[in-house]
């Protein structure tokens, strides 16, 4: 098999082109730069500023994989910052679906999406429930329109809607971790709110596993079975690193410094895999405290 994949300098991206690699299949890294830098992996530049994919993102290709996007986290949602992280998403998104449009172009996509697509929720939601209200939901049901266009064109669609990646070397776990490596760690706002949560390997092989599947489409939660408390996350992250959690952080003080923003430390979705499941998909870590082990192993 022959993979694009978009957003190959990411943290998922890197360990995906790796990991179909590993397997035999030969992955394209595409990026902004085109210098991935990934072992025996071919590169490809597309910025999408400058215009639609070049013909290397489909020709001979047998699947695409989008992991496009501008990180949600770190500055403060400004009202230039939400356009920034929606367009980053839904441009590029339409451009390789306009690609797709082409006679013998892929006719797989596998598109990124997020579990924000529910809205911050107390509820168990699945692959069937209705998008929330907020921002991250409007901008993740956006995203997904512009990538179930593909459909159009023939083009199998399956829409990656991935929760908290737990992951050494990228993604929110070091932010997450910090405090705790700092012995300041522990529950946020209460720490009731549920975290979605998956360990990097399953995350790569959902996504494989969507590619190899062609039952698979549509919505597909890339989340562990059993999602967490962030009181428990935050108890499973000190355990590993062997630090205390005990210094809570109160709601108020974190809305005033972090705006809209503070809605990714204070809420969550209990969002749950059941199309992964029922499509038999072997999840490797579905404990969270082992997960975590396994991650600082």
């Amino acid at each position: 098999m022959r993979v694009a994949v978009v957003g190959a300098t990411g943290l998922i991206g890197r360990r995906l082109c790796a990991a179909l690699a590993a397997r035999g299949d030969t992955a394209i890294a595409v990026s902004r730069s085109g210098s991935a830098g990934i072992d025996g992996v071919p590169d490809v530049r597309w910025d999408p500023g400058e215009g639609p994919p070049p013909a290397a993102l489909t020709d001979g290709v047998d699947a695409v994989v989008n992991l496009a996007g501008a990180p949600i986290g770190g500055k403060r949602w400004t009202a230039e910052r939400k356009r920034v992280i929606r367009e980053s998403r839904t441009v590029p998104t339409r451009m390789i679906v306009d690609a797709l449009s082409a006679d013998g172009a892929p006719r797989v996509l596998v598109n990124a999406s997020a579990v924000g697509y529910y809205g911050p929720t107390e509820a168990e939601v699945d692959e069937s429930s209705p998008p929330g209200s907020d921002f991250l939901a409007d901008t993740c049901v956006a995203w997904e329109r512009e990538a179930l266009r593909a459909r159009d064109h023939g083009v199998r669609v399956v829409l990656v809607r991935t929760g908290i990646v737990l992951a050494r070397d990228g993604g929110a776990l070091p932010q997450m971790a910090l405090p705790v490596k700092l012995f300041a760690g522990g529950p946020i706002g209460g720490g009731r709110q549920w975290v979605p949560w998956i360990h990097i390997d399953d995350e790569v092989g959902l996504i494989l596993f969507a590619l190899d599947h062609a039952e698979v489409d549509g919505p597909l939660n890339a989340t562990a079975p059993d999602p967490a408390r962030q009181r428990d996350l935050v108890k499973a992250i000190a355990a590993a690193l062997g630090r205390p959690a005990i210094l809570p952080t109160p709601a108020l003080p974190l809305r005033l410094a972090m705006g809209e923003m503070s809605t990714l430390a204070l809420d969550g979705q209990r969002a749950v895999p059941r199309a992964a499941l029922a499509a038999g998909y072997p999840f490797v870590h579905t404990d969270v405290r082992a997960a975590l082990e396994d991650v600082y192993r």
